[in-house]
C-alpha cells in the first residue's frame, strides 16, 4: 500500500503528506520490499522518483489487489450497515389486508435480514406495553395526540358504487336524496346515515334502505358486486371491482368522506435503522396505492 501511495503521489514527500506517515517509514518499508523481492522497483535520487521495468509491473498488480481490497471492505461496510432484525407491526383487519398484504413480501425481500412479524387486530393496541415498532392505522377522525410519532401515508375518498346490473333494475340515481329510495349496505346497525360532502364544500345527510349490515370490507364488496344495494366504501378497497366493471360509481361528484392511512411509532423505536428501513419502505409503497 505504501509502495502504491509513493507512487500514485509521485514520491516519498508528497504520499508522506496525503497519508500522514513519515517519510522515513514509507522509504524503510518501500526497500524493505525491495529486500523481500530481490528486485529493484524504483530508481531513486535526491531529485527523482522513477520506477524501474519491475516497479511498473508490480504497480499495476499492487493497485489491482488494493482495488479488490477497498470492494471488500465496501462488501462488509454495506452489509455492517442493512438494517437487520425483529420489526413488529400491528394492523387491523381491513388495513393488512388492502395496504400491507401487497407490500410485506417485497419489504422483506428488499432486506433480507429483516423479520418481520405482523399482528392483525381490530382491538386498542398500546404500542408501548406490548412492545410494537409501528402500528399501520386507518381512521376517519384525526389521531388523537398521544406523544407517538404520526407518518401519514396515505388519504382516499369513500366513493359511493353499486353493481351496473342493481342500477338497471332501479329508479335512477341523480340526487343524494333518490338513495332514500335506494337499498344500502351498511358498516354498522347504528350507522344508517351516510354524511355525504362534494367539491363546493356541501354536505348533507342522506338515509338509503337498510339491505345488508357487516362490518368487515370484503363481504360488502361481494355483497355490493352480487346486486344488492349501494355501498360507500373507500377507493382503494373497491377499486379493482371497479376497474373490472363489476361495480360502478353513482353520484361521482359526492363522497362520503375520507379515510387516512397512518404509520404510528414510539419515537424512539423510530430511530432503529431496522423500523426506519421499514418506515420508509411502507410509506414508498402505501402512498402509490392512491395512484
Amino acid at each position: 500500500m505504501l509502495f502504491a501511495a509513493a507512487v500514485e503521489h509521485g514520491g516519498f514527500a508528497a504520499a508522506s503528506r496525503r497519508l500522514g506517515v513519515p517519510k522515513s517509514t514509507i522509504s524503510k518499508r518501500v526497500a524493505e520490499l525491495e529486500a523481500v523481492l530481490a528486485a529493484r522497483l524504483i530508481h531513486r535520487t535526491s531529485r527523482s522518483f522513477v520506477l524501474t521495468e519491475l516497479g511498473r509491473d508490480f504497480y499495476e498488480h499492487a493497485r489491482a489487489a488494493l482495488i479488490e481490497t477497498e470492494a471488500a471492505e465496501a462488501v462488509v461496510r454495506r452489509r455492517q450497515a442493512e438494517p437487520s432484525g425483529t420489526v413488529k407491526i400491528t394492523a387491523s383487519v381491513p388495513t393488512a389486508q388492502m395496504h400491507l398484504a401487497p407490500h410485506l413480501p417485497a419489504l422483506s425481500r428488499a432486506y433480507p435480514r429483516l423479520q418481520v412479524q405482523l399482528e392483525v387486530t381490530d382491538r386498542f393496541v398500546d404500542l408501548v406495553l406490548e412492545g410494537f415498532d409501528i402500528a399501520v392505522r386507518s381512521h376517519f377522525a384525526s389521531l388523537p395526540d398521544s406523544g407517538l410519532v404520526q407518518r401519514q401515508l396515505l388519504i382516499e375518498p369513500i366513493l359511493l358504487v353499486a353493481a351496473p346490473g342493481y342500477l338497471d333494475q332501479r329508479v335512477a340515481l341523480s340526487s343524494p336524496a333518490d338513495l332514500a329510495s335506494h337499498d344500502g349496505l351498511l358498516t354498522g346497525a347504528t350507522a344508517t346515515q351516510w354524511q355525504l360532502s362534494n367539491a363546493s364544500g356541501e354536505t348533507l345527510q342522506t338515509t338509503p334502505l337498510p339491505r345488508m349490515v357487516a362490518n368487515e370490507s370484503t363481504v360488502l364488496v361481494n355483497a355490493a358486486v352480487a346486486g344488492l344495494g349501494v355501498v360507500c366504501l373507500p377507493e382503494t378497497i373497491c377499486r379493482a371491482a371497479l376497474v373490472a366493471g363489476q361495480l360502478v360509481r353513482v353520484l361521482p361528484e359526492w363522497t362520503a368522506g375520507r379515510v387516512t392511512t397512518t404509520i404510528v411509532m414510539p419515537h424512539r423505536r423510530g430511530q432503529l435503522p431496522a423500523v426506519r428501513a421499514a418506515v420508509e419502505f411502507l410509506a414508498r409503497c402505501v402512498g402509490k396505492d392512491a395512484a
